[in-house]
């Protein structure tokens, strides 16, 4: 069968480029994996307790949407952290991790045309890889916005003309971004959420790394929303217990909204979602009402900044994270840049391009790398160290 047409125009997915890039082997030293923003941190004591707790639940189909006690979970999570009050059974939904709940999102939602028009997503650029495929999926024009230095590391949505605007009908934004680590301040939510509702749109806010933060806590677009009286079904946020809690493997995270949207959303995912297994959200449940833990991750990220910062001080165009575990360096060329790393040192990067898409004969990526801060701490400063010496020094 070929390859469906429509997805000729997605950008060249990064990994097997990279794998390509990696089949060139270190001149030596021990390989450092700084790639991939996969948590290595411990995950909560309780977990193994909890699972054989419900080891029964396996041998039962478990609820697409969630249990009522992990939907009340999350509920209760979103007004502690937000101060917003959501009904769990109408504007929450478990997901198997929020990768495919943006992506589902956006079919739900986005219809197939928008004022006698083909319609667009915006997305910010660089971005993660799943915006572009969903807007690609539910037949709409994926709109590449630059989030550079020159805008903040945020996407200028409000810059476009409006007969582009118009036609939107999604916009994705990442706050704490990846890769560059910045936070969506509360009235560029209350802009974003101001111009959806002028031009029509929903606000996919993806808020996956919102509980790793330096300073204070990242604003939540549901919070904006709620204090600007905005319509509830202007937005819809994502979030899940990978990086929150280290526990990627449970695939379990959440997207909650407008009422009506999510009911979209639900019957969607009750045709072709798959649910998260009863003993997984039993934990689940555990992991949302328990902040400890959370508050513990946050400390060992907290000693990780100071070490980046400590070893790139001085540094021209170093800029620490607001948030998140990404270090988003400058560099002349990522890809060049990651394979002279990688092959006299050994330490793996990821080449900035790899994450953004050409625009207007641009790439913003290109003159970056990203740097995962999920190895164990002295790995990680070693990893550090070896990379401003190699690529800086």
């Amino acid at each position: 069968m070929a390859f469906p047409e429509r997805f000729s125009n997605l950008p060249e997915y990064a990994f097997p480029r990279l794998r390509s890039l990696l089949d060139h082997h270190p001149a030596g030293g021990e390989p450092i994996a700084m790639t991939i923003g996969e948590p290595q941190h411990p995950f909560p004591d309780w977990v193994g307790e909890v699972l054989a707790a419900n080891l029964a639940g396996f041998a039962k189909y478990p609820p697409n949407e969630g249990t009522p006690g992990l939907r009340a979970a999350i509920a209760g999570w979103i007004g502690r952290r937000y101060g917003v009050t959501v009904d769990p059974m109408t504007q929450v939904c478990n997901v198997n991790g929020t990768r495919e709940a943006l992506f589902n999102a956006c079919l739900a939602v986005s219809p197939e045309r928008k004022n006698g028009q083909r319609p667009a997503v915006l997305m910010p650029n660089p971005f993660y890889q799943v915006y572009a495929v969903a807007a690609v999926a539910s037949e709409a024009d994926p709109i590449f916005v630059p989030a550079t230095a020159e805008t903040g590391f945020l996407p200028d949505y409000e810059g476009l003309p409006p007969d582009l605007l118009n036609r939107v009908t999604v916009a994705y934004l990442c706050s704490p971004a990846n890769p560059q680590g910045v936070v969506a301040p509360r009235d560029y939510l209350a802009r974003l959420l101001a111009l959806a509702e002028k031009h029509d749109f929903t606000v996919f806010a993806d808020e996956c790394y919102s509980e790793i933060w330096q300073g204070q806590a990242p604003v939540g677009a549901l919070e904006v929303a709620a204090a600007t009286g905005a319509d509830p079904e202007r937005v819809m946020a994502f979030n899940s217990l990978s990086k929150r809690s280290n526990l990627p493997g449970a695939r379990s995270g959440f997207v909650a909204g407008g009422p009506k949207s999510m009911a979209r959303v639900m019957q969607l995912r009750s045709y072709q979602g798959a649910p998260v297994p009863l003993p997984l959200q039993a934990v689940s449940e555990r992991a949302w009402n328990d902040e400890a833990h959370v508050t513990q991750n946050r400390a060992l990220y907290a000693e990780k900044y100071a070490a980046a910062d400590a070893v790139f001080a001085g540094m021209q165009g170093y800029k620490a994270p607001e948030g998140g575990f990404f270090l988003w360096l400058p560099v002349d060329d990522g890809e060049a840049a990651a394979l002279k790393l990688w092959t006299e040192t050994g330490v793996r990067v990821l080449p900035g391009a790899y994450l953004a898409r050409e625009a207007d004969g641009h790439n913003p990526g290109k003159g970056y790398v990203r740097v995962a801060m999920v190895a164990p701490k002295q790995e990680m400063q070693r990893g550090l160290i070896q990379l401003r010496d190699c690529l800086y020094g």
